[in-house]
């Protein structure tokens, strides 16, 4: 069975960005409110930081249940590894998820600036300059016959889709709008002459896109 480049729970506002303008250590996705962009995830029974019981079942709790389904490695932008640009400065900075990090696979951020490798818990994040096909080429060997998912943020998502990398793509997109910062697209529709498109509302206001390869 071929090994898929999958876009799992990439969430973008109704105007399409990923992520707002000025990223900071305190505000990782800029001047957006992850809280409005997440709120369909972070409701679910399934969610990974749920510290009370409860939350909801169906639609959204699936998607959030199928986040790690048949995922072997991840790649990523150095701009969701953290907010530090250009050379790296402070390699105590190991990401913004703590000593747990929801991966638990092998991780390869994309960066001009290489570091060393090292690991969290059971994930190892390892920092490479390689274009997309050379980095998909590493995840999928790490991730021994499982699939790679490609975790964003937004403009890495494009790059690998303009390389025509992407198999799979899962995005929701919520009903809030950011007007600036780091887009995935103007509009769904730009991607419809690779892929299939249908579009499933949920009873939270998020619109899920799937989309595979015609």
């Amino acid at each position: 069975m071929a090994q898929l480049l999958r876009v799992q729970n990439f969430n973008v506002s109704s105007d399409g960005y990923g992520a707002g303008e000025h990223q900071s250590l305190e505000r990782p996705f800029g001047h957006a409110d992850p809280g409005q962009l997440f709120a369909w995830a972070g409701a679910t029974a399934s969610w990974p930081n749920r510290t009370d019981p409860g939350g909801s079942r169906g639609l959204d709790d699936y998607f959030t249940r199928d986040f790690t389904h048949n995922i072997g490695a991840e790649i990523m932008g150095r701009n969701k590894f953290g907010p530090q640009r250009g050379p790296w400065q402070d390699h105590d900075w190991r990401g913004w998820w703590g000593d747990e990090p929801p991966f638990h696979t092998p991780v390869f951020v994309l960066t001009h600036h290489e570091r060393p490798s090292f690991t969290l818990s059971d994930t190892t994040f390892h920092f490479v300059d390689a274009d997309p096909a050379a980095a998909l080429a590493l995840a999928r060997d790490a991730a021994r016959g499982k699939d790679v998912r490609l975790g964003g943020g937004a403009m890495t998502v494009r790059e690998f889709l303009d390389a025509d990398l992407v198999d799979t793509l899962h995005v929701a997109v919520s009903d809030v709008r950011i007007g600036s910062g780091s887009r995935l697209w103007e509009s769904p529709e730009e991607l419809l002459d690779r892929f299939h498109l249908e579009v499933v509302p949920s009873p939270s206001g998020v619109r899920h896109h799937l989309f595979w390869r015609k």
